[in-house]
C-alpha cells in the first residue's frame, strides 16, 4: 500500500510539472518556429565553393542554370552539420534548439527526395521483384561494428572484401527472383543527382581509376536501414563518394564469370611473401566479384596490402569485361609489375634525363 501511494505521488508530480511546463515548452517553439523564418537557413543543395564546372556560364545564365545541381535534392551539404552545437558555447537555449533543427531539417529533406524516388519506383515497377530489386540509397561507410561474429566468413573481413549492408527489401528480391549465388549488387553514381566526386591525385599507373562510375560486390547483411547502404572504404573511394551521397543500388544477375585477372601490388614487400600466390586465392574469396579499375585490399599477417585490377577477362571466351564474377569460379591471378617498383623506375629515369640535359 505503501509502494502504491509512492507511486500516486511521483505520478501526480509529474504531471504536476508537465502540465506547468507544456506552456514554456509552447512559446519555444513558436520563438523557434519565427527565428527560422526570420534566419534563412544554409542551403541543402548548395554545393562546395572548391566544385568548379568544366564550363563557365554566360553572363546571361542564372546561378541555376550555371550549377544544375543547386537545385538538386539528393545532394547532401556536409558543411550544414558543423559545427555541432552545444548548450555551454550557445549564445541561448533558442540558437541552440535553432541550430539542431536546421541541422535535422537539412538530413530530413535528404531522406524525403529519397524515399519519394524509391516509392515512385514501387508504385510505377511492372512486377513484385522489380519493384524490389532497386533502390537510390544514401550511402555510409561500414566499419567495425558490422563485423560479423566469430564463426562467419566474413568475420574480420568488412573492409577487405566486397560486402556491403542493404536493406531487407534486396533480401525479398532475391528470393522472387530466384537468383543464383553470387548474389551481386551493382552500385552506380548517377549523373546529375550524385555529388561531384571526391578529387583525388591522379595515378599514371591505375589512370582506368579515376571515372569509375559503377562498382559490383556481395551482401553482408541485409539489416541497414529502408533507403540507406553501407559500402566498405575502399568502395567508397572507388567511386569518389561522400558520406551521405546518393546512389543507385540495384541486384544484378547478368554478371559473367570471371577466368582471368591481373592485379598490381602497390608494394614489392607482397611478393616477397613465401607462396604469396596461395595467399591471394585465399584472400580473393572474400569477393564476389571484381570491378576493373577498383583498388582492393587484402590483410595478412596484420599488415595490409593493395592491389589495383587492371585487367579483367570473362569465361570462356577471355573478353576483357569491367566487372566479373569470382566467387564459384575458376579464375587465375596473376601479378604484374609493382607499382612501388614502377616509381622506382620512373624516378631514375627522370634523373637521367635530368642530368643528360644538364650536359
Amino acid at each position: 500500500q505503501t509502494k502504491s501511494r509512492r507511486q500516486m505521488t511521483m505520478a501526480h508530480i509529474g504531471n504536476s510539472i508537465r502540465r506547468r511546463l507544456s506552456p514554456f515548452a509552447i512559446l519555444l517553439l513558436a520563438y523557434a518556429a519565427q527565428l527560422s523564418s526570420a534566419i534563412p537557413a544554409p542551403s541543402l543543395h548548395e554545393l562546395p565553393k572548391t566544385t568548379s564546372l568544366a564550363s563557365s556560364p554566360s553572363k546571361s545564365q542564372s546561378n541555376d542554370d550555371a550549377n544544375p545541381t543547386n537545385n538538386n535534392p539528393f545532394h547532401f551539404d556536409p558543411t550544414s552539420q558543423y559545427p555541432r552545437p552545444s548548450l555551454l558555447t550557445s549564445s541561448s537555449p533558442f540558437s541552440f534548439l535553432l541550430t539542431k533543427w536546421i541541422q535535422a531539417n537539412s538530413l530530413a529533406l535528404l531522406e524525403q527526395a529519397v524515399e519519394d524516388h524509391n516509392a515512385e519506383h514501387v508504385a510505377t515497377s511492372p512486377s513484385l521483384a522489380d519493384s524490389l530489386s532497386y533502390r537510390r540509397c544514401i550511402v555510409l561507410p561500414l566499419d567495425d561494428r558490422f563485423d560479423p561474429p566469430v564463426g562467419v566468413f566474413s568475420h574480420n573481413h568488412v573492409q577487405t572484401g566486397d560486402k556491403m549492408s542493404l536493406s531487407r527489401n534486396f533480401w525479398e528480391a532475391i528470393a522472387k527472383s530466384k537468383a543464383e549465388v553470387p548474389w551481386l549488387f551493382e552500385v552506380t553514381r548517377v549523373e546529375g543527382v550524385t555529388s561531384p566526386r571526391v578529387q583525388v591525385p591522379l595515378d599514371e599507373f591505375h589512370p582506368t581509376s579515376k571515372n569509375l562510375s559503377r562498382v559490383v560486390g556481395g551482401a553482408l547483411d541485409f539489416r541497414c536501414p529502408e533507403n540507406y547502404a553501407f559500402l566498405p572504404h575502399w568502395m567508397m573511394k572507388a567511386l569518389g563518394l561522400r558520406p551521405r551521397d546518393v546512389v543507385d543500388v540495384r541486384l544484378v544477375t547478368t554478371t559473367p564469370p570471371g577466368s582471368a585477372v591481373k592485379l598490381r601490388p602497390h608494394s614489392n614487400s607482397f611478393l616477397n611473401i613465401h607462396n604469396h600466390q596461395a595467399v591471394l586465392e585465399t584472400e580473393l574469396k572474400h569477393y564476389s566479384a571484381l570491378t576493373l579499375g577498383t583498388t582492393i585490399p587484402f590483410d595478412y599477417r596484420g599488415e595490409r596490402f593493395f592491389f589495383d585490377v587492371v585487367d579483367l577477362r570473362s569465361a570462356p571466351r577471355g573478353e576483357r569485361v569491367g566487372t566479373a564474377k569470382v566467387q564459384d569460379c575458376d579464375i587465375a591471378a596473376e601479378f604484374v609489375r609493382a607499382k612501388d617498383e614502377m616509381e622506382k623506375m620512373k624516378n631514375e629515369r627522370d634523373r637521367k634525363r635530368r642530368s643528360a640535359e644538364s650536359e
